[in-house]
């Protein structure tokens, strides 16, 4: 059985499916094997094992691995922040009168 750190996408157990279906079209057949084994021994998600499946049968009709890289940054990770706010009191909006119903020295409201 594979060992997690032995996988060839870092940090398998986290990446979402959309991304991990995307990523797997850069394995050679070996690195397909290793995360097929590890994926049906833990969490053996249907959509992954057939996409894994689907992808090992391209290669053996004699489709290539893409050009990507398997650990390259993922889209799905939000940047870090740029630290600090923008946010100031420059750059507050005008101050915010009381509704008439709710402040009896406004003219506007009715009177009884």
């Amino acid at each position: 059985m594979t060992d997690r750190d032995d996988l060839p996408l870092p940090d398998y157990d986290h990446l979402p499916v959309g991304s991990l279906t995307s990523r797997i079209r850069t394995l050679h057949a070996d690195g397909l094997q290793a995360v097929l084994s590890y994926e049906k021994a833990h969490a053996n998600r249907a959509q992954v094992v057939s996409a894994i499946n689907h992808r090992i049968s391209g290669l053996r009709a004699g489709g290539q691995p893409s050009g990507g890289a398997p650990d390259a940054a993922q889209p799905e990770a939000a940047p870090a922040p740029a630290g600090g706010s923008a946010a100031s009191t420059a750059t507050a909006g005008p101050p915010v009168n009381p509704p008439s119903h709710g402040d009896p020295t406004n003219p506007a409201q009715p009177r009884g």
